[in-house]
């Protein structure tokens, strides 16, 4: 994911952990978050919750390996760009990417 990224001619960091990400010196420089549903300690459906609780509006990107209907369905409402399952078709991404991108511009 990072070189398909990469490979767009945009900057990818990558972090651990949501907790890491909260960390990072960078967070405010994000132009748009992927991140994946299940994680180690916090998900990321509380990940995008602590992110909207600070105000930060970046949009955001779920990949899953899980179907959750009521996941999807919370993350999408709490602005979600889009809701992949894995494997992840680098041509969806790069729609997902656009679409965020350009939302986020707007």
């Amino acid at each position: 994911m990072q070189n398909l990224v990469r490979s767009l001619g945009f900057i990818a960091c990558m972090f651990a952990s949501a907790e890491d990400f909260l960390q990072s010196p960078r967070l405010n420089d994000m132009a748009c978050v992927i991140a994946d549903v299940q994680m180690p300690g916090m998900s990321g459906v509380e990940l995008q919750s602590h992110l909207l609780s600070r105000g930060c509006r970046t949009p955001i990107i779920f990949i899953t390996a899980f179907h959750d209907d009521a996941i999807r369905a919370r993350a999408m409402q709490a602005g979600a760009v889009c809701f992949l399952h894995k494997p992840v078709d680098g041509k969806t991404l790069v729609e997902c990417l656009d679409k965020a991108l350009n939302r986020h511009v707007a």
